[in-house]
Formats: C-alpha cells, structure tokens, sequence
C-alpha cells in the first residue's frame, strides 16, 4: 500500500482512512489521536480523543473536563487497534505527557512525532527513536541557522544577572505548558533554593508538574497587592509572554525582561520584542536534532510539517531521503 493510503491531510488535520481517525486535528471530529497537550495540537469538542494519561489530564485542565465527549488514555508502548490500523504512542521528549504516534497497516508503519526534542529534560520523558517507514517530522527550527545551546548555560547567564543586579526583578516570559516548568526545573537543578514567583495563569499546571512528582520547589504568587514593589527586588518571576506587556509586570521594581525561547537565537527579534535578556532554551529540536533523528528512524521518506519545511526537504534530497512538505495549517508555536 502506499503511504498517503494510511495517512494523509485533510482540512481537520491528518486524517487515517483505514482506521477512521484523525491525529492532532484542528476541528473537531469523531475521533481524535492527540500528541500533546499545546492547545494547537490539542483542541476541545471531539467526540472522543486517545492520548497519553498526562495529556488528558492536562487538557481537561485547560479545557474543563468535558472537552470531549469521550477519553482513552494510552499506555506507551501499547498496541491499540483502531480498526485494521494498530497504533503506539512513544514518548516525544517535548511536555509532560507528549508522545509520537505510530500507525501500523499491512505492514506499512508511519510515526507522528507531533513536536519533540533530544535535548535532556528532567520535566518528562526522553525522546524514544522508533524505526519506521515513514517519519513525519516538525520543522519549527528547521534551519541551520538554529543550535540551541545547553539549557544550563541559559539558566547560568539567568542566575549570574540575579547577583550583578540584585535591587532589580527578573521577569522570565515563558509558555504556561512545559516552557515554564522546565524553567522552574532548571533553576532548581542549578542550586537555585529561594521561592520562584509565577503569574497565577501558570498555577493549576505547575500545580500538576508537582503531584507527577517534578520537584519545581517553593512557588509564590506574584501579586504587588499582597505586598510592596520592593519586596521583589532580586526575585524571579516566570511569567506567560502574553503577561508582560499589561501592567501586572510594570508593578515590579525596574524589572529585567527575560524571555526563554528558541526564538532567541534570533537577536533582532529579542530587541523588537524589549527583551534584555534573551534566553536561548527551546522545546523543540535545532537543526542538529532534526537531521540526526531522521537519520536514526532509518525512514526512507520523510514528511515535514510545521516550520521551515523547504530548507529540511532539501536537506532529506541531498541525503537521498525521500522527501516532501506537508503543508499543514493552523498549527502555531504555543510551545516553543
């Protein structure tokens, strides 16, 4: 059989006709295969959605808890059948709860990865390379310009501006799911014991990062009213991106604006968006990653969707891989 046989896109997303279900779809439909929990690969009101324990969890979290009609949890690694199709979920390495998808038919087997990254993250589970015939691969940083230096290096320029400038609040912008988990993580791994202040849109999910067992130690809510303007001199405050252009973070005493995303590679972006310190630390696999996990899936065609899909296609040609976009819509970068 061919590929597009067993999966291929359709306005809802891609769509598996031998198996009737769709993965990570952008309308609702009958039945859904979510990889995780970023709110453009998980979205409310299907019928019914298979996805990972953690990933349900998460999104009955930030949907409520009648976001579909029905819910199965995946088990990694098991073999679910969906008709004549058998799928298994495999971890991603991106959130808490993110997995591939693999689909099985007449032995064609096509892996989903959704968004993933290699580099290590003691926030979830690391990505697990799995052989396949077809291997559909984001594209968000799908350029040789992007290689994402060690996340501890990020956290080290963070800590070290603490101690040259500490009369001032250091406001770090990260994204609600994963981003500013893994944030918190990090300064706890690099020795750092004080209370982390966070913006209370990132409560309920670090909230749920702690009862999974991430030790993200004491969190406080950043609210001026409670106390004075001085009493976050020297903080940390992790904070949604969307959260410090209003006045919650113009409360705090002279802050510095920090920003953790693989967008920060990208200096004239970081100075267009008033950020003093960019910090480089990304969700999503560099180049480096890219290429070396298509080379390990040992995939003889790769499908590239979301991201910079025309500089990986070429890469895929030159390497005698198979290859070709995607051209998905209406997935953005929640989580980068």
């Amino acid at each position: 059989m061919r590929a597009s046989d067993l999966l291929h896109p359709r306005p809802e997303g891609l769509y598996c006709p031998p198996g009737d279900f769709f993965i990570d779809p952008v309308r609702p439909v009958n039945r859904a295969l979510v990889t995780h929990g970023h709110s453009d690969h998980a979205r409310s009101g299907h019928r019914s959605v298979l996805a990972t324990r953690q990933t349900l969890d998460i999104m009955a979290l930030r949907y409520g808890e009648g976001f579909a009609g029905a819910t199965q949890a995946a088990g990694l690694g098991e073999a679910i059948a969906l008709n004549d199709v058998t799928v298994t979920f495999h971890p991603a390495g991106h959130v808490l709860g993110s997995a591939q998808i693999a689909v099985e038919h007449q032995g064609m087997r096509i892996v989903a990865s959704g968004d993933y990254k290699r580099q290590k993250d003691a926030t979830c589970l690391p990505f697990e390379p799995v052989t396949c015939d077809v291997f559909i691969t984001e594209a968000t940083f799908g350029l040789p310009v992007f290689r994402h230096p060690p996340d501890t290096e990020e956290i080290a320029r963070l800590l070290k501006s603490t101690v040259q400038f500490p009369e001032r609040a250091h406001l770090v912008g990260a994204y609600a799911l994963g981003k500013a988990q893994r944030v918190m993580r990090l300064l706890r791994d690099a020795g750092y014991d004080k209370p982390i202040h966070i913006h209370g849109a990132l409560a309920k999910l670090s909230g749920y990062y702690q009862g999974q067992g991430i030790d993200l130690g004491t969190l406080e809510p950043a609210t001026i009213e409670t106390g004075g303007r001085q009493d976050f001199a020297g903080a940390i405050v992790v904070g949604p991106p969307s959260a410090f252009a209003d006045r919650w973070a113009r409360r705090f005493p002279d802050p510095i604006s920090c920003f953790a995303s693989g967008w920060m590679r990208i200096r004239r972006r970081a100075k267009q968006g008033g950020v003093e310190l960019p910090l480089i630390i990304s969700d999503h696999s560099d180049w480096d990653e890219l290429t070396a996990t298509i080379k390990e899936t040992g995939a003889g065609e790769i499908w590239v969707t979301h991201g910079r899909e025309e500089a990986l296609v070429r890469w895929c040609e030159l390497e005698g891989i198979a290859a070709r976009p995607l051209h998905l819509v209406g997935y953005e970068d929640e989580g980068d």
